[in-house]
């Protein structure tokens, strides 16, 4: 089980054909701060129907896209 199972089940149960989330939202979502590490778990999301968009660390938000 990934840390961030939460976000993935959220991002597949709110997302549309995209999602954009502050570190905030993912933080109060997942119960953790997304560190590094999320670059390596990203590739988790696919199983969900989704993939990892762009991260902007200036807006501090990461945008979420449904794979067609």
């Amino acid at each position: 089980m990934s840390k961030y199972n939460a976000l993935w089940e959220y991002v597949q149960k709110n997302g549309g054909s995209t999602l954009k989330l502050s570190f905030a939202e993912i933080h109060d979502i997942a119960g953790i701060e997304i560190d590094h590490s999320f670059l390596r778990y990203k590739k988790e999301l696919v199983q969900y129907g989704y993939q990892v968009g762009k991260i902007s660390l200036k807006e501090r938000t990461v945008i979420f896209n449904k794979i067609d």
